[in-house]
């Protein structure tokens, strides 16, 4: 399973309608769930909330500016490679004041797409296309390039 935690509620339609168009082609290869959590300046709260929703033998990849920068297809190889060993990848999305330091350190893994800051709404549109991509070429399917 992929499981996205991100902070906040998508408010804009034309990113419902991307997320969710996103969602039903990444469906066709994998189960997905994405838990929207209330976001807060307190990223003490934020934390505890987050941690919730991590499962003990989940895969965590936490969205982080100052991570490890990848290409679609050396995320499409690290996506693979995760599942062999586990069942669940759990992408955090955090809210704009970034991942409490607990969240990064508990993390299997520090991924950044950029030193650029996204609307959180625009960049789980932009995570999921990635991980469509990325199982888009794990089948030697054509995508667009």
């Amino acid at each position: 399973m992929i499981k996205i935690i991100a902070m906040g509620k998508i408010k804009e339609d034309y990113l419902t309608k991307l997320i969710n168009d996103y969602k039903k082609r990444i469906s066709k290869y994998h189960k997905l769930e994405i838990i929207e959590l209330k976001d807060t300046d307190n990223l003490v709260l934020e934390r505890d909330n987050i941690i919730k929703y991590i499962g003990k033998n989940d895969y965590v990849i936490a969205l982080d500016i100052d991570g490890e920068s990848l290409s679609s297809l050396e995320l499409a190889k690290k996506i693979d490679n995760i599942f062999l060993s586990y069942s669940t990848i759990t992408f955090i999305i955090g809210s704009s004041n970034g991942l409490h330091e607990d969240i990064k350190r508990m993390a299997n893994y520090r991924l950044s797409f950029s030193k650029l800051t996204f609307p959180h709404g625009l960049f789980r549109g932009v995570l999921l296309e990635q991980i469509y991509r990325s199982f888009k070429i794990l089948n030697n399917e054509n995508y667009h390039k």
